[in-house]
């Protein structure tokens, strides 16, 4: 495949997968301020308490089959082996059907337990026993995804997405409407759920698997593989929500319930808009790097492929946020969370970081190693728990802002080298230059700010501007960019006579 080719697909998928994450966000505008003026920060941070445990029981009761199954799917279907894709797809689906029962059935049995250690109220536990039922349609709906991501149905998911975002935002918005306090749980069920419900409805109208049944042999199998390299991922996962559950623990028993939701509030915000790019950029990014691990030549070229287009989408709204995060904080939540955004400006130069490490921690995802997936994510979310737990009496919850800009700082300079080991990766200079000059720029606008918001908010929107409008000159240059806007940026350079 020719550069401009690859870029053109890379960018392809971000602009289907991308769009669909503007609308859901546009959307959930909606969702997040109506919780915000209705529940204030104390009822925000109790959501962000419910979803975290709910995740943690869906990671343990998932079992890593939905990354592992992406894998199989990916590989087979690549292949042109359309039994080995039907066998994958089977035990897939029957494998986690089972998984989500056992995980929804101990969460409820284990309500009480978990009210008592997490929440500190007893009282809570029909609560968290309601929350079985998410932990169910997480794990069944994570496996809809990995089958959709395998196939590389990149429409579909967008599709699922928007779908099930205006869904759960209009059933979220109605239970809280009605019930306040008392709707936090359905409120927190409605996202899962509807998730579900339209993830089956596509998957569905896939092609019928027209081959006999599956010998049990077979299925058989296909679970070995899932469980040996599934557990691994598991517990990596298992070990990223526990730590963030940690966080948010300490955060609550220390602070008390507003910082909780002024720490619920920025990191929200942060995994949304980042999530804009990186979950536009992963969808085609992981099932072609899986096909290709093995050629060290394409596996560097795509990650630096992908790394670029990350950095070049990823930049203006990086830059964006931290100019202007007081007013998104006031905009998306209320005035009520004041404390916000000094946390959020740390995340989003922990972010920058992030964007540039994202790319090569699929490297090991491809590659089947569980095992330094698992010790990478253990140290870096053991640094995130630990300076925060250090850092929290002196800094306040401005602390785990600072934990999550430390955590990237170890995590990135980590898997570049595992990367490096594995296929003798290396960054372009013009990775190098341009993730540089972005983490300068951000701190640049951070710095500014601190002392005048007017001021760094001024500097902050020029600079996104600018690297918004270099990312569109350099895009087109690698024929990712085509129709008007490509040739208009065509002409542009043509009378600058200069590359870029």
């Amino acid at each position: 495949m020719s550069e401009g080719a690859s870029y053109k697909q890379i960018l392809r998928s971000s602009f289907v997968i991308g769009g669909a994450s503007v609308l859901n966000i546009i959307v959930g505008l909606v969702r997040t301020k109506v919780a915000a003026i209705l529940l204030g920060p104390a009822g925000v941070g109790l959501i962000g308490l419910f979803q975290n445990m709910m995740n943690t029981a869906s990671t343990v009761a998932g079992m890593g089959w939905s990354n592992v199954g992406t894998r199989q799917i990916a590989e087979a279907s690549a292949q042109d082996d359309e039994l080995a894709a039907t066998h994958a797809r089977r035990a897939l689906a029957l494998g986690t059907l089972v998984l989500a029962t056992i995980g929804a059935a101990v969460v409820w049995l284990a309500r009480g337990i978990l009210a008592r250690r997490f929440l500190g109220d007893a009282g809570l536990a029909s609560s968290v026993g309601l929350l079985a039922g998410g932990v169910f349609m997480l794990v069944a709906s994570g496996s809809q995804t990995a089958l959709l991501n395998g196939l590389r149905r990149i429409d579909d998911i967008a599709r699922v997405s928007v779908v099930s975002s205006i869904l759960s935002t209009v059933v979220g918005v109605a239970v809280v409407a009605r019930w306040h306090e008392a709707g936090v749980v359905p409120f927190v069920l409605s996202a899962p759920a509807c998730s579900f419900l339209v993830g089956h409805a596509y998957v569905a109208r896939l092609p019928r698997v027209r081959s006999e049944a599956t010998p049990f042999r077979l299925l058989a199998g296909q679970w070995r593989t899932l469980a040996r390299l599934g557990t691994t991922f598991m517990f990596a996962g298992l070990i990223a929500s526990l730590a963030q559950l940690s966080v948010r623990t300490l955060v609550r028993s220390r602070l008390g319930d507003d910082s909780l939701g002024n720490f619920q509030a920025s990191w929200q915000i942060s995994m949304t808009y980042l999530g804009l790019v990186l979950t536009a950029l992963g969808a085609d990014y992981y099932p072609r790097l899986t096909v290709a691990i093995h050629d060290h030549e394409a596996t560097n070229r795509m990650v630096n492929e992908q790394t670029e287009v990350a950095l070049l989408l990823g930049a203006p709204v990086l830059l964006a946020m931290m100019a202007l995060a007081p007013w998104v904080v006031e905009t998306l939540y209320s005035g009520r969370f004041t404390g916000a955004a000094a946390i959020l400006r740390w995340q989003l130069l922990g972010d920058v970081l992030k964007v540039a490490s994202w790319p090569l921690g699929f490297v090991l995802l491809a590659a089947g190693d569980g095992r330094a997936f698992f010790t990478t994510e253990s140290i870096a979310y053991g640094a995130f728990t630990t300076i925060t737990w250090v850092a929290l009496p002196g800094l306040g919850s401005h602390a785990t802002g600072v934990a999550f800009f430390g955590m990237y700082s170890l995590y990135l300079p980590l898997v570049y080298w595992l990367a490096s080991r594995r296929t003798g990766f290396r960054w372009s200079p013009r990775i190098w230059r341009d993730g540089a000059t972005l983490l300068g720029a951000c701190i640049v606008v951070k710095t500014a700010a601190s002392r005048s918001e007017v001021v760094g908010a001024s500097i902050g929107v020029l600079a996104a501007a600018a690297f918004g409008a270099f990312a569109v000159m350099r895009l087109s240059q690698m024929g990712a960019i085509g129709g008007p806007i490509g040739r208009l940026v065509e002409r542009l350079r043509a009378r600058r006579g200069a590359p870029l």
